[in-house]
């Protein structure tokens, strides 16, 4: 194993981006936050990276105490990668980047990517309250668990059980709520979100 490059810098800000300052190193971080993932899922979900680059960030990341690797049960016989505690912690440190970035997500290049998942961190900053999020967009659909205080704070494709609300709205909105020019009341009053369910999240999602 390569050694681990350093900035050689006494300073905390120079010490977090030793272990997530590399390139693919937090959008790796962004799809795990999700649950455990396969080494294939990842790669399906992180168009660029090459293989090569991908399994050694993903051994970076097991040196510095991100990620853990274990073999699922039988019948299964791939492995998954997960985060650990301490890489779970980068969660506010990619809504931060979300909150930083999102300016900058204008009109949609002919060359950009994109999953249904990766509007699960504005929406995560947009959302208030606790429970299951069921989310439908055009691109696909994702979940979030909102107030989640460990294990995955959202998941690629629908509910794995009933969720407590269900939201209908397309990527622009989503983009208008993580750059701030909307806010979700805003959003449901002009028709732009439909909510649905009739649990306590969702009447207070709607603002009912």
């Amino acid at each position: 194993m390569s050694p681990r490059r350093s900035y050689d810098q006494y300073c905390s800000a120079a010490r977090a981006l030793d272990a997530v300052g590399d390139r693919w190193t937090l959008l790796i971080v962004r799809e795990l936050l999700a649950g455990p993932r396969r080494y294939t899922d990842l790669h399906a979900d992180l168009p660029g990276v090459s293989t090569d680059v991908l399994a050694s960030r993903l051994k970076d990341m097991e040196r510095d105490g991100l990620t853990t690797r274990r073999r699922l049960p039988p019948p299964g016989v791939a492995y998954v990668y997960e985060l650990t505690g301490r890489g779970r912690e980068l969660l506010p440190v990619l809504q931060a980047l979300d909150a930083w970035g999102a300016p900058a997500l204008t009109e949609r290049r002919p060359t950009d990517a994109v999953r249904a998942h990766w509007f699960a961190l504005p929406l995560l900053r947009s959302l208030e309250g606790e429970g299951l999020v069921d989310v439908r967009l055009d691109e696909g659909a994702f979940h979030l668990w909102l107030g989640a205080e460990d294990g995955p704070v959202y998941g690629d494709g629908p509910a794995p059980e009933e969720p407590d609300a269900r939201l209908t709205l397309d990527a622009e909105t989503c983009t208008a709520l993580g750059r701030g020019a909307l806010t979700f009341p805003q959003a449901v009053r002009d028709g732009r979100v439909a909510v649905t369910g009739d649990g306590t999240l969702a009447k207070v999602l709607r603002g009912d």
